[in-house]
């Protein structure tokens, strides 16, 4: 039977970097899967509680990454705050709009707009919008190595 686990666990840590391409599979929460697997279904002692005060750190990372990369990028290259916030929304709202693409374009066309109607010129708007895209790729990059972490992590833990 802990085969069948351990084929489960891996499962969870593949799909979770699946989720990075689909953002409809919530990478977190498969990792997170993966973990209580392995801690209720195969061992009896506990992981240990910096373990999971780490893991529940480098979750919220995980969850704020694109959030965070996407505003940062998006003021760098001379968005506005509506701008940034809009970005930020963008990505949420891209997730679920022909995912995979909805993540890059739905920020993309939003900044552009949200430029535009500022009074902003159109390579301004381009611009600020070249910043959602650079924010969207630092934030992917950001997951992938915070998801490598944690489940590194959880193979010296364990």
């Amino acid at each position: 039977m802990d085969i069948v686990w351990w084929i489960l666990i891996i499962v969870m840590f593949v799909l979770a970097f699946v989720g990075i391409i689909f953002p409809i599979i919530p990478s977190v929460l498969v990792i997170w899967i993966g973990f209580l697997i392995y801690q209720f279904a195969l061992t009896a002692e506990n992981i240990g509680w910096i373990f999971w005060v780490a893991m529940a750190v480098l979750t919220l990372l995980l969850i704020f990454s694109d959030i965070i990369a996407n505003s940062y990028f998006v003021k760098k290259f001379g968005g506005s705050k509506a701008g940034e916030r809009l970005a930020a929304l963008g990505v949420i709202v891209g997730s679920f709009i022909i995912p995979p693409f909805g993540i890059i374009i739905v920020p993309f066309i939003l900044v552009v707009i949200t430029e535009m109607i500022q009074k902003k010129t159109t390579q301004d708007a381009f611009r600020a919008a070249l910043g959602s895209l650079i924010g969207f790729l630092s934030g992917t990059f950001a997951k992938i190595v915070i998801q490598l972490i944690m489940i590194i992590w959880f193979f010296i833990v364990k």
